[in-house]
């Protein structure tokens, strides 16, 4: 999902926040009694320590998902590790502070300032005059300049992924001196501070053959406190080095290693020793916090080293410092201090039983997640459940009271790929099991090294919503997908996903901002409150009645938006809250015409200039989802029934039908192992709009194809995905809200508007906002937008997603972001002996 610098146009902006931002964290401004913004629901996680304290040398290898196609950030294939490389080599203007706001960066910038606005907008920009490029010259006036021209939009050799902003500009030259650079626009525009971060020199951008191919595999000019030393795609690596040139404060590592790691292998990978530094699924969360403490009450309530736990003599020393390798007691006794998140999440947490009851609830949709497994693994639980018979203890690694979560053990399995024995693997607290079992040894060997890591966890600048495709069928009615959104129960669809986790569950309540961002207000009042009454009240007047005669139709093997390709109906294993309700099984959308034209531009985003730069890209579906495995949240008691059990009574009856068809939509969910939670939320939403009478058709569609052939197709009635939010969501949200208009060849040109709902007002809003250069003006239009999108229910944001890292323990300044950007040169190892700062100010 997530996030690296300020302003990288094709990488999101909000996705910056993984890996580039200060570090400095200055106390979270005070928000007045009117400002609407407030405070991030949770503080960043990092583990701050001043420079004093950190060793200098060492490596740091940090998990990426892959090594990206391109380091020129600009390009369509861009990706989360081209942000994260930039964040580190090139300059960028602005950076985001704790509040997901822009600020100066003084490491390039002195100033930055609108010096004119009649007859053209003027900014004029002074560099710090230290600021060089690695090769000597001076960044200048013919950098900004040569970024501008190949990404303006007016030249097509120029392969962009889009050109928002740059287009406005009229020219851009040198002020009085060569550190004065003079940009003046032909149209005013707002969000002039996203532009030139990053800033490429003029050696990538000056030529449409240098920008096309000049930085895809390398980038040997660059001005950061890091530099490219090489990128190995076989080895799957990035490393970055020292830049001897870096003006600024040296960087306390030698080298930084972004290791390219499956999400489902990180826990192995730190338990092998080969990272330090790994953003991770809660389920592998779960496994580090265990085994880093004695004993706990409840899951992710933090790994706080004080006093909890101590490493293991032996490190595996790869790539750490030196000084690091050798921490003393002291330093490891107390190195985290105690996490931020966990204290402010306690503010947010209800009574101990309805946390116990959460849990329950978690274990059986995990029971029911491991029912759709094969046969033999079916076998294998069954066996696993007669502990006493096969000689394995069931208890959980030091906690007394719970047994071993199903999610947790496959999670040890995939760890332990040596070892084939099944009933081994509940052996990892070194029980009860079979005296010489390699795996048990292994396990005991994995959990000691993974005690010698910390959970940080924040939240990401990044939401996930329910989708609701107005294209065609019921959802086309305003009043039906105002109806659906009246029955969400928001705040227990946040809880269910992030209470289980110790982070603050709050509803996101902005399509264009999170919490503590300028532009956020709660503007769900414009939809309303959960209200199942007034739902039903809206499904009347819109036609759908109970009880009333419902036409018999044949099933279909074909699924939506598929082509003829067999997807997973749930038919035979129908997740929780989806009942055979009347004799009408078909699903919405089910052979019904696509959505649009096959040649629906949503596929042309980037050249459209809607490439809502790295967010989420349709051809990389993990990125667009909360497809994360979360283990020990709920499930709703009840919720799930073998095929052929009957409805509950009275369901049948309440389902609501008009002109001879039952109001069923078809909601279009991820199969893989990692959507867990999106598919616990997606049962709790099918039951709650049960309660209405609509019936929700769970579809399961493989990871690979779920938003490229369904989600951007259109394919769909109802889906869950997630948006990263922008520090500038006039120019950044437009393209995901803007209404459809058809094109030239006759196609629907949807940009990054899946849902297909949009209003000329949203768009005249936007407009205006992108316009004004008042910036109190900006921030109420802007509001005012998404009021009106609330409204229209073509999107519902639930809850912002989780961010769990887990970083060696003595690694300092760098873990869960949160909002705001990392400082590179201050990353780094404690010296012996030395403890973390004091943590960042708590959240609201």
């Amino acid at each position: 999902m997530s996030h690296e610098g300020v302003g990288l146009r094709a990488v999101m902006r909000s996705a910056a926040f993984l890996t580039a931002g200060v570090l400095a964290v200055p106390a979270l401004a005070a928000c007045s009694a009117d400002d609407e913004a407030g405070r991030p629901v949770a503080v960043q996680d990092i583990a701050p320590a001043s420079r004093d304290a950190i060793a200098d040398g060492g490596t740091l290898r940090w998990a990426v998902d892959a090594v990206p196609e391109t380091l020129n950030a600009f390009q369509a294939d861009a990706d989360a590790t081209t942000s994260r490389v930039a964040g580190a080599v090139l300059p960028s203007m602005y950076r985001l502070d704790a509040n997901g706001r822009p600020q100066i960066n003084p490491a390039y910038l002195e100033s930055a300032k609108v010096v004119g606005t009649s007859p053209k907008q003027v900014v004029l920009y002074k560099l710090n005059q230290q600021a060089v490029w690695s090769d000597g010259r001076e960044i200048g006036a013919a950098d900004f300049a040569a970024q501008w021209r190949a990404l303006s939009g007016k030249d097509s050799s120029y392969w962009t992924a889009r050109n928002a902003g740059y287009d406005r500009i009229e020219k851009i030259e040198r002020g009085k001196n060569d550190l004065e650079v003079r940009v003046t626009f032909s149209r005013p525009y707002a969000d002039w501070k996203a532009l030139f971060s990053p800033l490429y020199p003029k050696d990538v951008m000056g030529t449409a053959d240098s920008f096309n191919d000049g930085a895809r595999r390398k980038l040997t000019v660059s001005a950061g406190p890091f530099a490219v030393k090489t990128v190995d795609r076989k080895a799957g690596t990035v490393r970055l080095t020292r830049n001897a040139r870096w003006w600024g404060r040296p960087g306390k590592l030698d080298e930084i290693d972004l290791v390219a790691v499956a999400r489902d292998k990180r826990a192995e990978a730190l338990a092998d020793g080969e990272l330090d530094l790994a953003e991770i699924d809660p389920a592998e969360a779960e496994r580090v916090t265990l085994a880093g403490r004695h004993k706990d009450g409840g899951p992710l309530q933090g790994a706080s080293a004080t006093g909890e736990s101590e490493p293991s003599a032996e490190k595996s020393g790869k790539g750490t410092s030196g000084t690091s390798k050798k921490k003393s007691e002291d330093g490891d006794s107390e190195e985290d201090g105690k996490n931020p998140a966990d204290e402010e999440s306690t503010r947010h947490e209800k009574s101990e039983k309805s946390d116990k009851s959460d849990k329950e609830e978690g274990a059986k949709h995990d029971k029911t997640e491991k029912s759709e497994k094969s046969e033999k693994s079916e076998k294998t639980e069954k066996s696993e459940k007669s502990g006493t018979k096969s000689g394995h203890d069931d208890s959980d690694e030091g906690d007394g009271d719970e047994k071993t979560d199903k999610p947790e053990k496959s999670a040890h399995k995939k760890s332990d790929k040596s070892d084939k024995s099944e009933d081994g693997d509940r052996s990892e607290d070194g029980g009860s099991g079979t005296k010489g079992s390699g795996a048990g040894a292994k396990a005991g060997s994995s959990a000691s090294a993974l005690s010698e890591f910390v959970i940080r966890k924040s939240l990401e600048p990044a939401y996930t919503q329910l989708a609701l495709n107005g294209s065609e069928g019921p959802l086309a009615d305003e009043r039906v997908r105002r109806a659906v959104a009246r029955a969400l129960d928001r705040k227990e669809l946040a809880r269910v996903v992030l209470r289980p986790l110790g982070l603050p569950a709050e509803p996101v309540g902005s399509h264009l901002a999170l919490a503590g961002q300028a532009a956020y207000a709660d503007n769900s009042g414009a939809l309303g409150e959960q209200d199942a009454a007034e739902a039903r009240a809206l499904l009347a007047d819109a036609g759908w009645v109970p009880g009333g005669p419902v036409t018999e139709q044949k099933k279909t093997e074909k699924a939506a938006g598929s082509k003829g390709k067999k997807e997973d109906s749930g038919d035979d294993d129908r997740p929780g809250g989806t009942y055979d309700l009347g004799d009408d099984d078909k699903p919405a959308g089910v052979g019904r015409e696509p959505a649009q034209d096959p040649k629906d531009h949503a596929h042309k985003q980037e050249q459209q200039g809607g490439a809502r730069p790295g967010v989420l890209a349709d051809d990389q579906a993990a990125r667009h989802l909360d497809g994360r495995q979360y283990a020990g949240h709920g499930g709703l008691p009840g919720a799930y029934a073998p095929k052929g059990t009957a409805a509950p009574a009275g369901a049948a009856s309440n389902l609501l039908a008009k002109d001879g068809k039952a109001l069923t939509l078809r909601f279009v969910v991820p199969s893989g192992a990692g959507s867990e939670s999106l598919r616990l939320v997606a049962d709790r939403i099918a039951r709650m709009l049960q309660r209405i009478g609509v019936r929700a058709d769970i579809t399961k569609v493989p990871d690979e194809s779920y938003f490229k052939d369904h989600i951007a197709s259109g394919q769909y009635d109802l889906a869950l995905y997630s948006w990263p939010a922008s520090a500038f969501p006039a120019t950044d949200a437009r393209p995901i809200y803007a209404k459809p208009v058809p094109a030239a060849d006759g196609s629907l040109s949807v940009e990054q508007n899946y849902t297909r709902v949009g209003t000329d007002q949203v768009d005249q809003l936007f407009d205006q906002a992108l316009s004004t250069l008042n910036e109190d003006e900006e921030r109420s239009l802007v509001r005012k937008a998404d009021a009106r999108i609330w409204a229209a229910a073509g999107s519902i944001p639930l809850y912002q997603r989780p961010q769990l890292t887990a970083a060696r323990i003595g690694l300092a300044n760098t873990g869960a972001f949160g909002f705001q950007t990392p400082v590179y040169e201050d990353m780094g190892f404690l010296k012996k002996g030395a403890k973390p700062s004091a943590s960042p100010s708590k959240s609201r």
